[in-house]
């Protein structure tokens, strides 16, 4: 393999010198997949019908719709680990005027549900999700096993990412 072949895919080749190479070819990659991801939920909630949504909100439409449980805005932030609830508060609120969310308040506390039409656009999501997404990846050779794997390695990597956070914060 020659120098040329070998160099790592980074995107600041400045955070790849020395221990930092493949934390910083790991951080490219989601780069990379993050906007991969946001653009895919996109365009398919675009096809479910609804090209008005940005990534966030139907983010908060599928995790509202998970397991059929009303949810508080506390809820979901904590749950897509978003910190800043003011983006969450928007989505939530375009949502419930779209009427893909209904809503509930229980003494202070508001309680979010989706709606009959958030169902369904939900599971047309899924349609499409089955029919342009999950097909495909059953022949990229990743078995469900592989995917869950990565999956679990993103889960404790965000963890780090969290404490180098926090640690960036006290400096």
């Amino acid at each position: 393999m020659t120098a040329k072949q070998n160099r790592p895919i980074v995107s600041s080749r400045h955070l790849a010198e020395g221990e930092g190479r493949a934390s910083s070819e790991y951080e490219f990659g989601l780069i990379v997949a993050y906007n991969a991801f946001t653009r895919w939920i996109q365009r398919c909630m675009a096809a479910a019908g609804f090209p008005e949504l940005s990534a966030t909100e139907i983010l908060v439409l599928h995790n509202t719709n998970h397991r059929d449980r009303k949810k508080r805005l506390t809820d979901i932030a904590f749950l897509l680990n978003i910190e800043d609830t003011h983006t969450i508060t928007y989505a939530l609120r375009k949502l419930v005027k779209l009427e893909l969310l209904t809503t509930e308040k229980r003494g202070k506390e508001v309680f979010y549900a989706t709606s009959e039409a958030g169902q369904q656009a939900c599971a047309a999501y899924r349609d499409i999700r089955n029919q342009c997404l999950v097909d495909g990846l059953n022949h990229t050779g990743l078995s469900d096993d592989d995917l869950a794997e990565m999956a679990k390695a993103l889960r404790l990597l965000s963890g780090h990412y969290d404490q180098a956070s926090r640690s960036a914060s006290s400096l």
